[in-house]
């Protein structure tokens, strides 16, 4: 990997000391390890992290994602359809007489149904930003009034296209369907929501503090007290990317980070990592500018980059190589985690870091994001697909 110049002028720029030279020896004081810490990650390969399990997203950002209304999602707009199509297709079992008349009638519905439907997710996700921050009276009012709107929509089109009769007491009975179907799915969306948020903020955030593993902080501390000797400047580098891998662990769980964010904190913590293994870690960079701005949740990449080191590299005297790719493919950054295993396996542990990740993408991006962990011979791959813009 490349060296950035020392003198770089931010400390939110990429680390200073982003690799040792060839030949170079490895700087480090004292190792501290606590007993049975380098057997928390799994036998795969991943398991534990320097921040452990870190809990999922925790409240809507300014822009109303995170809230009942935030809608604007693959999985969503599936499930919502299917429901009503459900509903629907019972529904019109109880009038029709015969087969052929079930699926006449059933096609007919769907038009409508499959129009307001789509219609409320649509206004929905575009007004998100604003109904979220109204109370809750208002927003159950918004959105079943808003159904009803729809419904009646979707039924305006079906008698304007000839489809339907424009009977009067089937209009309202289109309508309050329409305000019911649109409560029951509102319910639902707010139970999803919730079902993100902890308990009581103070204790999440005091489970997040505690597991901070001290063996990754003293063995940080003991190479700047190392290096403060030898070269003051790479020693001040050092406490700066440790600076700001703790800044983000404690204060940026809840919020939504970009993948070039990401990259830049992995990075910071790589460059910590390469002045204790030297030659020993071979890093290898494929970023792509266009996967810059996907949205990932934070702290997505260290762990995974983390857990890289520790279980594959830190096993082999020879140590090992480690390639983060990211690349635009059809609409998605296809982010690809790969590092080389040694013949000397870590210890089996739990494969938390794995299981954190994986919730935390479904909860931002439900299935709209893949996330895939296999080895692969002589490396292990984690790879996670997620939407861009």
């Amino acid at each position: 990997m490349s060296r950035p110049p020392a003198d770089s002028p931010t400390r939110h720029a990429a680390p200073r000391f982003g690799g040792a030279a060839p030949g170079a020896m490895a700087v480090a004081g004292p190792e501290f390890t606590l007993p049975g810490e380098l057997g928390a990650g799994g036998a795969s390969g991943f398991g534990g992290s320097m921040l452990g399990a870190l809990p999922p997203e925790t409240r809507p950002v300014p822009d109303g994602s995170g809230s009942a209304f935030d809608v604007c999602h693959i999985g969503v707009v599936l499930r919502a359809v299917l429901l009503v199509q459900g509903v629907l297709a019972l529904g019109v079992t109880y009038t029709a007489t015969t087969a052929v008349d079930w699926v006449l009638l059933f096609a007919r519905g769907s038009i409508g149904s499959v129009w307001a439907v789509l219609s409320w997710l649509v206004l929905g996700c575009a007004a998100k930003r604003w109904l979220s921050v109204l109370p809750a009276a208002a927003q159950w009012a918004a959105a079943v009034g808003l159904g009803a709107a729809c419904a009646a929509l979707g039924w305006g089109l079906l008698c304007f296209s000839g489809l339907m009769a424009p009977i009067a007491h089937v209009a309202l009975a289109v309508i309050a369907s329409g305000a019911a179907m649109a409560g029951a799915l509102f319910y639902w969306l707010r139970l999803r929501a919730l079902a993100a948020l902890p308990a009581d903020t103070t204790a999440r955030l005091a489970e997040l503090q505690s597991r901070i593993r001290p063996h990754f902080l003293f063995n940080t501390l003991n190479t700047a007290v190392t290096l403060v000797r030898v070269d003051p400047a790479r020693a001040e580098a050092v406490l700066e990317d440790l600076a700001e891998l703790f800044r983000v662990a404690l204060t940026a769980t809840g919020e939504v980070a970009t993948l070039g964010a990401e990259v830049e904190l992995a990075k910071r913590y790589l460059a910590i990592e390469q002045l204790r293994f030297g030659d020993r870690l071979r890093i290898h960079w494929e970023i792509e500018p266009q996967c810059a701005g996907a949205k990932v949740p934070p702290l997505l990449l260290q762990p995974l980059v983390e857990n890289a080191v520790r279980h594959g590299i830190e096993p082999s005297a020879a140590g090992g190589s480690i390639r983060v790719r990211a690349r635009a493919r059809r609409g998605h950054a296809v982010i690809d985690i790969v590092n080389s295993v040694s013949a000397t396996a870590s210890l089996p542990g739990h494969g938390i870091a794995l299981h954190n990740v994986r919730e935390r993408l479904r909860l931002m991006h439900d299935v709209a994001a893949q996330f895939e962990a296999r080895r692969e011979q002589d490396s292990y791959r984690v790879q996670i697909v997620v939407p861009l813009g």
